[in-house]
């Protein structure tokens, strides 16, 4: 089977069972199957994919596993973010690319610093935005906490894999982490934050996600107001606190740093230049 006959049968097979981004997601499957990169595919255009029976059978197996609307990186098992990849599967929250932008803004704020810094990432997850940090500034102690074990087994693993150097600690945050107080440059958290009546409508993030991942309450606003609490304690005096909000939160987000006396907050865009994150200064 050449490569254009194999994308058009699986974009089309995604595009009846309605899945979004169908020829996007065409090219990860084929390249799933073949055990090859996106780039050398497109090498392969006009060529014969050369499939064994079994990377066919796999093929066939992922394609019908996604028409499932099962999520694209949990049938790859991994999801790019940055400039690395990230081991992902069930029970973990797939990190999304406007979080690369909220991972920026750590990295800019620490690269602004002299000497020795410390980060925590409150929620890490896959681990995503404690990566990030660590990779892109040598000179960071990081710390990331996770209050899921299953998750915790993929943040592990990737830390392993890709930064080796962040402490990873598991549990409730407020209980693990006070003997960080006074000593840290940057607090940085995604957190959950939909609210309890706002159930997502993709299907991907509805069925597949960790509820432990997305919502945060009545308002969505519960782990960001214990985040936003803890803040002072964990903090030195001009430290910078960065979180990650739902579209509709940054006025809410800012008055309760506000009402914290964070100064210097900032309401931030992300690529559609929807307000997602805020940044402030303890």
């Amino acid at each position: 089977m050449k490569f254009v006959e194999a994308l058009s049968f699986v974009t089309d097979s995604l595009t009846q069972a309605k899945v979004p981004n169908p020829q996007a997601d065409a090219y990860w499957l084929i390249c799933h199957a073949a055990n090859i990169s996106k780039s050398e595919m497109l090498n392969r255009m006009t060529f014969d994919l050369g499939l064994t029976d079994p990377q066919r059978e796999l093929l066939l197996t992922s394609l019908e596993q996604r028409m499932q609307r099962i999520p694209l990186q949990h049938i790859t098992g991994t999801a790019a973010f940055r400039d690395f990849e990230l081991s992902v599967g069930k029970g973990v929250f797939i990190p999304r690319p406007e979080t690369e932008m909220v991972a920026q803004l750590g990295i800019d704020y620490l690269n602004g610093i002299d000497g020795p810094t410390r980060a925590l990432d409150i929620g890490t997850g896959s681990g995503a935005i404690a990566i990030s940090l660590a990779r892109a500034i040598a000179k960071a102690e990081v710390f990331a906490v996770e209050a899921s074990l299953e998750a915790a087994e993929y943040t592990a693993r990737n830390i392993a894999a890709l930064a080796p150097g962040i402490e990873l600690r598991v549990g409730d945050f407020q209980d693990r982490v006070l003997d960080l107080a006074g000593s840290l440059d940057l607090l940085i958290s995604n957190p959950p934050y939909i609210p309890l009546d706002a159930i997502p409508l993709d299907l991907e993030v509805r069925e597949h996600d960790p509820d432990l991942a997305l919502y945060g309450g009545q308002d969505g606003l519960d782990v960001i107001r214990e985040i936003i609490q803890i803040g002072p304690l964990l903090l030195k005096r001009g430290g910078m606190m960065v979180l990650e909000h739902a579209d509709g939160q940054s006025d809410a987000v800012c008055e309760l740093l506000l009402a914290e006396c964070f100064s210097t907050v900032q309401p931030r865009s992300d690529l559609a230049e929807r307000l997602r994150s805020v940044s402030a200064i303890w």
